[in-house]
């Protein structure tokens, strides 16, 4: 995300030579922490999965899981990497086909491994590991076969730290935003255990509708990014605040037509995932928090993404942490102690909304400060 950021400014100001060099670096820095954290990851597994919250019960499953996952850590980063590169300069629509090609072998594989080969759990996560694989493959090939404006190479792989502490710094909102993510997840899941195996499992499906919705709002603002990164970079500042609006104004009334729909067949949604009477009555008290929230997500989400991709990234780091660590973590020990359960079910809509008042006084600064 930070060479992407880089990449879509440089673009903008017409200087290919200095995005090829990002790229490949950010290609071979991905690869290489990939690799790291497969060989720490497979070494640790057991410890891995009790820390972030695998109760005894639950940790044969989350290990078998994570066994196949980090295997496929290089490939998921190749591929993450190399997606966000074919968005940074404009080319979407491959982006879109590699990660939906993934996707789709994922579904099919699914319950060929789970119930045809008889993995259970394993095979939800080999399914997910080859699908994975794929992905990366595929939009490597983009690269390699010249379809891209883009140009890998390991001859322009940076030798300098200065390069590397660029991407690090510029893309420092994201490792915030991705780490705390999972330290937040792993914090719920503990403070959730102790009312049983059914709360964790409510809030997590609760989570994953949750998810979906904020996954699509980021959607439209991974859309939004390069186009404010390249005009930014052109010197066109009108056209930046022009696609904030635009985007702020689509991902809202996506957001709040989709906490709607959520809020009214919350029951039926639950279902899907879980027939057990206990764990969908937890959950659907956690989606009415929930779609109370879904309102405030893309405006605090594209507040957040306009610092990070124009190259702002102490402001952006701040607002990245907001969500999921600084208002997230002392509300995960505060509400559960102070209202039980239901503490836990609005945790998360409660500093999504605290996140979006932050976001307020910032994204106003920033307009006045830089883009006038």
């Amino acid at each position: 995300m930070g060479a992407s950021s880089i990449i879509s400014r440089s673009l903008g100001a017409q200087d290919s030579k200095r995005a090829n060099k990002y790229g490949s670096t950010a290609v071979f820095s991905g690869i290489l922490f990939g690799s790291l954290l497969m060989l720490i990851g497979l070494f640790n597994i057991n410890r891995l999965m009790r820390l972030i919250g695998a109760s005894e019960s639950v940790l044969p499953y989350a290990s078998n899981y994570a066994r196949y996952i980090l295997v496929a850590a290089p490939f998921m980063c190749l591929a993450f990497v190399l997606n966000n590169i074919l968005k940074a300069e404009g080319q979407s629509f491959l982006a879109m086909i590699g990660m939906t090609i993934g996707g789709i072998l994922n579904v099919i594989l699914d319950p060929i491994f789970i119930f045809g080969c008889h993995m259970n759990i394993s095979g939800a996560a080999m399914a997910t590991m080859i699908s994975q694989m794929m992905s990366g493959v595929l939009m490597y090939t983009y690269f390699r076969t010249k379809r891209t404006v883009i140009q890998l190479s390991f001859n322009d792989i940076s030798r300098n730290a200065s390069d590397y502490l660029n991407i690090f710094k510029t893309g420092m909102p994201t490792i915030f935003r991705q780490g705390l993510g999972s330290v937040s997840s792993a914090i719920l899941n503990v403070q959730a255990t102790v009312y049983g195996d059914a709360a964790v499992a409510a809030i997590s499906i609760a989570n994953k509708i949750y998810m979906l919705v904020r996954s699509t709002t980021m959607g439209i603002g991974q859309g939004y990014q390069p186009i404010a990164g390249y005009c930014y970079g052109a010197g066109k500042k009108a056209r930046v605040k022009k696609a904030f609006i635009l985007s702020c104004l689509v991902g809202t009334v996506l957001c709040v037509t989709l906490a709607v729909i959520v809020y009214l067949f919350r029951m039926p949604i639950m279902t899907w995932f879980r027939a057990d009477e206990e764990v969908i009555a937890v959950g659907i008290h956690a989606l009415k928090w929930f779609c109370l929230a879904m309102p405030f997500l893309a405006y605090s989400t594209y507040v957040n993404q306009t610092y990070q991709c124009l190259g702002y990234s102490v402001g952006a780091t701040i607002l990245a942490s907001c969500r999921q660590g600084i208002f997230f973590v002392p509300l995960a020990f505060i509400l559960p102690k102070s209202i039980g359960l239901t503490g836990i079910e609005m945790l998360q809509a409660t500093a999504d909304i605290m996140t979006f008042m932050i976001s307020v006084p910032f994204q106003v600064y920033f307009f006045k400060k830089n883009l006038v």
